[in-house]
């Protein structure tokens, strides 16, 4: 572990729910899996405008 990520109780419970539902190992399986398929999103894009097109996309800027 390289530090401590703060999750509320409510998204941890979900985050869990999935995880076994899914078959991993752990809670923090599924979010290093999830984060991985994420950043790979990032890593794809040839320019600053896609990001920023990606993360409206995701809903994260409007």
């Amino acid at each position: 572990m390289f530090g401590g990520i703060k999750i509320d109780r409510e998204l941890y419970a979900k985050i869990k729910k999935f995880a076994d539902q899914e078959g991993y190992s752990s809670v923090d399986e599924f979010v290093a899996h999830a984060l991985e398929k994420e950043i790979a999103l990032f890593e794809e894009a040839e320019s600053e405008e896609d990001i920023k097109k990606k993360l409206q996309g995701l809903g994260y800027i409007s």
